[in-house]
């Protein structure tokens, strides 16, 4: 075996759009216990610089570090609209030159829909520079592509020798189009365990000081709701099942912001005495989100897109020892939510199921209280930084020895 063809001797060169506040923590992690050697090309500065978040519905930058303690450089983006939300957003006609003087023994891409995606993925074929892919999409709630759109895909991943899998779904979504078992690593989807302590004495007083600031009677149960309040998260929905229920000593704590703030608002108003269960909460960044976690007796991640690829957001939770309420839409279902054991599962294409769930969790909340909490916590114990660097370095061998 040569120098090259070992994981741990090898140059890996990371190609990602933007720094993102749970892979930037994951590069720090793997500069310091993972044992590979990296550097992150980022094609946009998004994240790091104030930038406009078309969900969210406002500027935002993250109030974590994302960019200390790995290799990385950002390389120029010439896009006359800079964004993800397009093919021509990503335009770097400098990353190829850059790629060339760090001299890649494999090249980690995350997604392929973008320019300078497909010029890296033809660059690497010239050079023959093994691939890796990683992606979370899944096909939950709809059917496999056929016709041109899957013949064009399956043909861009032949050119890659590897691929990192987040879960079950998004394995499912591989090896429908086509690709070999052999070249499919299980890399979980994971989050900064360490900022989600139920343990931290700090955490636990900010917690504290937040229910006693929205005026939480200190034996309410808290429903939390966080993330953006879009159609396709079903916040509306949420709220309304909330509020049919009528359940004493419950409160719903729903945080984030988007285009549903108005109805929701518009529907509390109509409300009346019901509405004195619910705090309507503005965008928390990244700092405050452990403490939010820590008043939560439930979270609900209620969404019926097809897009909701994952849910970072519940493994946030369940490192806290939070069950969750998801759709069976939600990607990471399958790999974290068993219903009746770490939380609750309903179907997205049932109108009355959100409102017949809630229902369901909020009764059975109580029962085996120890036990659940220990289920959560055993389940996500398998989805940290150590573990998707284990496959990520799995799916380097592979790549480096084909």
């Amino acid at each position: 075996m040569t120098a090259s063809s070992q994981p741990d001797r090898a140059r890996l060169a990371v190609v990602l759009s933007h720094p993102t506040q749970y892979y930037s923590p994951w590069f720090r992690w793997i500069q310091a216990e993972g044992g590979l050697n990296l550097r992150v090309f980022y094609l946009w500065d998004a994240g790091v610089k104030l930038h406009r978040d078309p969900q969210f519905g406002r500027d935002l930058a993250w109030n974590v570090d994302l960019c200390s303690g790995y290799l990385h450089e950002f390389v120029p983006n010439t896009a006359r609209r800079p964004t993800t939300g397009r093919f021509f957003g990503l335009r770097n006609p400098g990353l190829l030159p850059r790629l060339e003087a760090f001299r890649p023994d494999a090249l980690l891409i995350f997604g392929y829909a973008f320019a300078s995606h497909l010029r890296v993925i033809a660059w690497a074929g010239r050079r023959r520079v093994p691939l890796i892919f990683r992606g979370d999409s899944h096909f939950l709630g709809r059917r496999p592509f056929q016709g041109l759109k899957g013949l064009v895909i399956r043909q861009v991943y032949r050119r890659f020798s590897a691929f990192t899998c987040t879960g079950v779904a998004n394995r499912n979504y591989f090896e429908s189009l086509g690709v070999p078992r052999d070249r499919l690593h299980f890399a979980p989807h994971s989050v900064d365990a360490s900022r989600f302590d139920p343990s931290n004495r700090t955490m636990q007083r900010e917690s504290a000081d937040l229910r006693n600031r929205l005026q939480i009677d200190p034996d309410d149960r808290i429903v939390l709701f966080a993330g953006k309040f879009v159609p396709t998260k079903q916040p509306v929905e949420l709220l309304e099942a909330f509020l049919a229920l009528a359940l004493p000593g419950t409160t719903l704590v729903m945080v984030g912001d988007g285009s549903e703030r108005g109805t929701l608002e518009t529907r509390l108003a109509a409300a009346g005495e019901r509405s004195r269960r619910v705090r309507l909460l503005p965008f928390a960044n990244q700092l405050e989100m452990p403490a939010v976690h820590l008043l939560a007796s439930l979270f609900v991640l209620p969404s019926r897109g097809l897009h909701e690829t994952w849910g970072l957001a519940v493994n946030e939770a369940m490192h806290m020892g939070v069950p969750c309420l998801v759709s069976n839409l939600v990607g990471c279902q399958q790999d974290l939510v068993v219903d009746g054991q770490t939380g609750w599962v309903f179907d997205a294409s049932d109108r009355s199921a959100l409102r017949q769930t809630l229902a369901r969790a909020l009764r059975e909340l109580e029962q085996n209280r120890d036990r659940r909490r220990a289920a959560v916590l055993d389940r996500i114990a398998g989805y940290t930084y150590k573990q998707t660097t284990s496959g990520l370095q799995q799916a380097l061998h592979t790549a480096l020895n084909r």
